[in-house]
């Protein structure tokens, strides 16, 4: 007999009849960290196991598939999204999109805001291409990533810029490079900020990045979960499935969760959060029993802890949630 266990709780038995040795299992994991045990029972006296973890379970609705053919505008949720932004008291770029079936509303997705820490999504990629696998565990590497993704912290990103390109400046070009390979022409690593307010942009000098791009590059890591889209095809060999979904373990812990605020329990949100003094973005793959989709709020001049940016990524999850539901 073979037992499978998620933190000890059985929750699958197959029996191995007349000496069977193929056999497999379909599981459900609950969308948090767990740890899965496999148990082999011989004759009711003799048993072996192991046990992987942590192991973070997503919903079988959200698997990545090919890309639709086309996109289109979700018109209902489009109104729903002009409503939110129109009602926010700063700027805002909104990017959400049905990753199934390819409905799309936006809002501003095009404007340039204050990167932030968005841009260490793709940091970590331009990582794992050159590290070619997966770093060990606990290894200098994995800790920096860590550091970097889950609590945001700014030091590490700049290490592995170093460790990239042997300079901060080095290690931006490479993953510039990496970026208009992926034909995201409008996210930028460089500089600082110098800011003096509009209406209908941010203007600034350094990092950038739109709400359209950022949700592209996201899209991008979940095809590439299951070897898909254009970063699996372009970095064939460097940048694999396994690294994909080593990179979705780690933004799923991320910190602090503005878009999943008002999601239900069934659902995992994996995203990445930025925030400056007057910039505060979040965005994410959400995935649910039926799916999953991309959403992405950028906001400038909303407010600081617990501000209307903060509420507004989480309503923009919330109807989306719903919409695609």
């Amino acid at each position: 007999m073979v037992i499978v266990g998620i933190d000890g709780q059985v929750v699958a038995k197959r029996d191995l009849i007349g000496g069977r040795t193929r056999f497999d299992f379909r599981i459900q994991l609950p969308p948090r960290d767990v740890r899965l045990t496999v148990t082999a029972v011989v004759n009711d006296k003799r048993r072996s196991s192991i046990t992987v973890g942590p192991v973070f379970g997503l919903p079988r609705g959200g698997e990545p598939r090919a890309p639709p053919r086309r996109s289109f505008e979700d018109a209902r949720l489009a109104r729903t999204i002009r409503s939110l932004a129109s009602s926010f008291p700063g700027i805002s770029g909104i990017f959400v999109q049905n990753l199934r079936g390819g409905a799309v509303a936006a809002w501003n997705a095009r404007a340039h805001f204050p990167a932030a820490s968005t841009l260490k999504v793709a940091i970590a990629i331009q990582v794992l291409i050159a590290h070619r696998g997966r770093p060990s565990p606990g290894g200098r590497v994995d800790r920096l990533l860590r550091r970097m993704l889950i609590p945001s912290e700014d030091k590490p990103a700049n290490e592995l810029l170093v460790w990239v390109g042997g300079s901060t400046s080095g290690g931006s070009a490479r993953v510039n490079a990496t970026l208009r390979a992926l034909g995201l022409r409008d996210t930028d690593m460089y500089g600082g900020y110098e800011v003096q307010g509009v209406a209908s942009e941010p203007s600034f000098v350094g990092k950038r990045t739109t709400a359209l791009d950022f949700g592209r590059l996201l899209n991008y890591v979940h095809l590439a979960a299951d070897g898909r889209g254009p970063l699996a095809r372009r970095f064939r060999g460097s940048f694999v499935p396994a690294d994909a979904r080593f990179l979705l373990y780690l933004i799923a812990h991320a910190r602090p969760n503005w878009l999943g605020r008002y999601l239900p329990g069934t659902t995992a949100t994996l995203h990445k959060p930025g925030w400056i003094t007057k910039a505060r973005h979040d965005g994410g793959l959400v995935y649910r029993p039926g799916g999953a989709f991309v959403a992405v709020v950028l906001t400038w001049n909303g407010g600081g802890v617990g501000s209307a940016s903060d509420l507004l990524a989480g309503r923009v999850a919330r109807a989306a949630f719903a919409r695609f539901r």
